[in-house]
């Protein structure tokens, strides 16, 4: 059943950060009602099959027409038999279509609006448009990931559209829904991808404080300026993550490679880390990917296998705990975290538009007449 049971989503379509934050919901037991339009919304992704969208799975969908006064009062229907609602539209969108914060909250005092945007609800570039990419750039953790003298990675879109911002949206909405159960006032959560990229670089803006972090690429011991904190090629054109940064576990690393009795330099003499570097790509390069992993299987020196995608679900330990499962051909994590008093399921696959409109507004108290009077008008529609 998961820990959210008993909680309803209301979720207003979109792509990225609020399906994620959507998804984990569905994914800890709340029930996720997804409204989707009438007219297809250009997503920039055609011909996307809904068994393939990944983000989509554990939700009821209903289309409605949020062109038509008649469609926006379902949702404000909807949203007085919901917890929360999240969308992800730029500022003063949902206040365009008539589901403005004032309105929802008047409909339902305890509702909270989750509002999912790149640069916030406020400031100078609230309306501008963007991506990931954008975001982490103006928070910083963009600059700090790549090699030295190598321009900024891009680390796919996980820092931006997911960590800051698909889970700040699911923590920012759990924190309102509980402070709502607590005083009876729902809110508004401003969940923004700058804000969230920025958090997660908190440790990074303490180091840079206190002199610990330079902000020139790739000379930092976690941004693969550290000899013992990188990714190295093996013989077979793999690669092994080396992350042995205690002295303890350093020393287990250098027995591991078999040159714990070299006179090396000192593991934190910053101007020899070049050298460093060569010595243990060189020794590294001597062997394929998988026989290092069998030398470090059972160390501790903090040595691991780069997997692809298409061996994780093979890995002894990612195996042992169902990381990944499979459904309908398509593989896909399994719901995260665990809890042992309230265990999590793989959700429902992610349903066609429209494929729930009758159940839906069946909870709302419609019955077959009103649904096919509805339908009729074009208010709303099924698959």
């Amino acid at each position: 059943m998961g820990p959210l049971d008993g909680i309803t989503i209301l979720e207003l379509a979109g792509i990225g950060p609020a399906p994620f934050a959507g998804m984990m919901f569905a994914d800890m037991g709340a029930r996720v009602i997804r409204v989707d339009r009438l007219e297809a919304a250009d997503l920039g992704i055609p011909g996307r099959q809904a068994k393939f969208d990944v983000l989509g799975r554990g939700r009821q969908s209903i289309r409605v027409n949020l062109k038509h006064p008649d469609g926006v009062a379902l949702v404000v229907q909807l949203a007085q038999k919901s917890d929360a609602l999240i969308e992800g539209f730029r500022p003063g969108v949902i206040e365009r279509l008539g589901l403005g914060p004032e309105i929802l909250l008047k409909a339902n005092p305890k509702l909270v609006i989750g509002r999912m945007t790149g640069f916030g609800q406020s400031g100078p570039m609230a309306d501008r448009a963007g991506h990931d990419i954008n975001y982490i750039a103006l928070a910083g953790a963009l600059h700090a990931i790549g090699r030295r003298g190598d321009a900024p990675v891009p680390p796919l879109n996980l820092v931006g559209d997911f960590g800051g911002g698909g889970m700040m949206l699911a923590f920012g909405v759990v924190c309102a829904i509980l402070s709502a159960q607590r005083t009876g006032r729902g809110q508004v959560v401003d969940a923004a991808m700058v804000d969230g990229a920025a958090t997660l670089m908190a440790m990074m803006y303490g180091f840079r404080s206190g002199g610990t972090w330079r902000d020139e690429r790739g000379v930092n011991v976690l941004d693969t300026g550290a000899p013992w904190y990188d990714a190295y090629e093996t013989s077979d054109r793999k690669w092994l993550a080396v992350g042995a940064i205690e002295g303890r576990f350093y020393k287990a690393f250098l027995e591991g490679l078999g040159i714990a009795g070299e006179d090396l330099p000192k593991q934190h003499d910053v101007k020899r880390w070049p050298e460093l570097k060569t010595r243990f790509a060189s020794v590294i390069k001597s062997k394929v990917r998988d026989e290092w992993a069998e030398i470090f299987a059972h160390s501790d020196a903090c040595v691991a296998p780069i997997l692809a995608l298409d061996e994780v679900a093979q890995h002894p330990h990612m195996a042992a705990r169902g990381t990944l499962v499979e459904r309908n051909g398509v593989r896909q994590p399994a719901p995260a975290p665990r809890f042992d008093g309230t265990p999590t399921q793989l959700p429902g696959e992610t349903p066609l538009a429209g494929a729930d409109t009758a159940d839906v507004l069946a909870s709302l108290g419609l019955n077959a007449q009103d649904i096919a009077r509805l339908t009729a008008a074009g208010i709303v529609a099924a698959v």
